[in-house]
């Protein structure tokens, strides 16, 4: 699947909700972490901006090192996927390979979304998902668009990730951190979209 189609596909089965409201300096990005970013996730960010899948995937943001890490963003997640990659065990496929992560995404349910950034082309960097569920680290041999279409269809022969909640599931709703605080403070629960009586109470 091309990077426009995955795209265009993705956009079917989870239509933005919102202007992206993510805007990044991608040549400081590529400078601080020494290599270009895929394109399908550059593009992925103008459209949706980072945010959640669901209240359960979320597409961190991209962040230059040398910042201060937060919790749940690019840097402080790829530490963690580091950590875990060295420890945990691998796929039969990964025994013995010494990939270079960085992470794009995160799950609710622990589970941690990355990109093996070894190789020199970004457009060919495979997804790993260190998988709480067993604690393992298996590959995916599709980019970072095309892998969220293939679980939005179910399209993998098991789920890659350790909760089945967005497996098979379109349409799927896609909430970035502004949008999310816009209806909290409209009073809706943002996944439901049904008032809430203690929505925006507790501020950002």
């Amino acid at each position: 699947m091309t990077e426009m189609a995955a795209l265009e596909t993705l956009q079917q089965l989870m239509p933005p909700t919102a202007a992206s409201d993510t805007s990044v300096d991608w040549g400081r990005m590529s400078e601080s972490w020494g290599k270009e970013f895929p394109s399908d996730f550059r593009r992925f960010v103008e459209a949706y901006g980072a945010g959640t899948i669901e209240d359960y995937l979320s597409v961190l943001k991209p962040e230059p090192k040398g910042v201060e890490p937060g919790p749940d963003d690019m840097l402080m997640e790829t530490l963690n996927a580091e950590k875990a990659w060295a420890r945990e065990p691998k796929s039969p496929d990964l025994v013995d390979t010494a990939s270079e992560l960085i992470a794009w995404g995160l799950d609710s349910s622990s589970d941690i979304l990355c990109w093996d950034a070894s190789g020199d082309d970004p457009e060919a960097w495979p997804v790993l998902v260190r998988s709480r569920d067993g604690n393992l680290w298996s590959r995916y041999d599709c980019g970072m668009v095309e892998f969220l279409v293939r679980i939005l269809r179910a399209g993998f022969a098991d789920c890659p990730l350790s909760g089945v909640s967005l497996w098979g599931k379109h349409p799927a709703v896609f909430l970035n951190q502004r949008e999310y605080q816009r209806l909290l403070k409209a009073g809706q629960d943002p996944w439901t979209g049904e008032p809430d009586p203690y929505a925006g109470m507790f501020g950002d």
